[in-house]
């Protein structure tokens, strides 16, 4: 009789198999016993979350805050440390790291990451982070004046032994504001949005660069439409390109237009929201002001045994000059490539709207 390890189908599949492990949470519940069950992070203060010793994983982070403060999603900062590394495996705006940016919620739903009613506040991340000796979350408010009240659970495993071949977590955010293109200014809108030749994938917008053994597994990217055109002013023209283990133009995944990468298709205009791809921010009319759009590569991580460089064109041949940020999620062995420091906090605001 064949017998069923209990692992082939969808994900609850493996719910039924027993493992030997123990659960904990660390929360901001009220110590006295009260109701008062959040924190106050005061300005250029940082605040530990989570400190946790030996094997485990985190496996569910929770969060909602609040602050009068414009902007305080990007002006908070989210770090991650795995196994004492000096170098965080992860730093994202508070805001970014839970799939939206422009320093917005919104409620949506993918399988890693959502955010909930009320418009978004409460911020849920499901990406198992695994860890074999030590564990750090910390938060820093870099606010200049008001104190950000935050409310929290994270809920992790311990176990004896952490295997061998599971990756640690990374995140991290990247911007540039504005993207380095042309002026439409005398060219026609045809020859602006469509013309052109990129065949190096140099001056693309770079979503992720790192170094060492592991996979890519999504990203969300928000752009800020700066561009003034006489016409349709789609942003979407890009195509993405993924450079795996060093490898030269064109590279192994090479895409067809940004909408298309994201699993979109003809200019999209309305919000939409699946498990592993969406558009949170449709921009407004004729595709003005501010986007987002997210995918996550669960079912078809990308790989790389020694270096993986993820970019996109900002519109076809990099002509545009929009606002582009993003956060990228991927796993991979220990050490990491330190990240480029992280811009100050002028630097990740988000633009007015226009």
């Amino acid at each position: 009789m064949l017998e069923s390890n209990g692992t082939i189908g969808g994900p609850l599949r493996s719910l039924a198999r027993l493992r030997r492990a123990r659960s904990w949470r660390a929360s901001s519940y009220d110590r006295s016993g009260g109701n008062q069950d959040y924190i106050w992070v005061q300005p250029g203060e940082t605040v530990t979350l989570l400190e946790a010793d030996g094997a485990g994983c985190i496996t569910h982070i929770w969060m909602t805050s609040a602050c009068q403060e414009p902007h305080y999603l990007r002006r908070c900062v989210l770090r991650m440390w795995w196994d004492g590394e000096p170098h965080p495996s992860v730093e994202v705006p508070l805001g970014d790291f839970f799939g939206l940016g422009h320093a917005e919620t919104s409620a949506f739903a993918s399988l890693p990451l959502a955010m909930t009613p009320q418009a978004g506040r409460g911020m849920v991340c499901y990406f198992p982070m695994p860890f074999s000796n030590r564990a750090v979350v910390r938060l820093t408010s870099e606010c200049s004046s008001e104190p950000v009240r935050v409310y929290y659970a994270i809920d992790y495993e311990s176990y004896a032994r952490l295997a061998d071949e599971l990756g640690r977590f990374h995140a991290q955010w990247r911007r540039q504001n504005p993207c380095d293109g042309i002026s439409p200014v005398r060219m026609s809108l045809e020859e602006y949005q469509f013309g052109g030749t990129n065949r190096s994938g140099e001056g693309n917008y770079v979503i992720l660069e790192a170094e060492g053994w592991g996979h890519y597994v999504g990203c969300h990217l928000d752009i800020h439409n700066l561009t003034k055109l006489e016409g349709p002013n789609w942003y979407g023209e890009g195509d993405e390109m993924i450079f795996v283990d060093g490898e030269a133009w064109p590279p192994s995944l090479h895409g067809t237009g940004t909408e298309d990468y994201f699993n979109l298709a003809w200019c999209p205009s309305e919000p939409f929201a699946s498990p592993y791809f969406g558009l949170t921010m449709p921009g407004g009319p004729n595709w003005s002001g501010k986007i987002s759009l997210y995918r996550y590569h669960i079912e078809d991580p990308i790989y790389f045994e020694k270096s993986i460089r993820v970019t996109i064109e900002h519109g076809h041949a990099n002509r545009r000059c929009d606002d582009y940020a993003s956060t990228a999620y991927w796993y991979q062995a220990e050490p990491h490539r330190p990240f480029p420091p992280l811009p100050p906090v002028e630097a990740r605001l988000p633009r007015p709207d226009e």
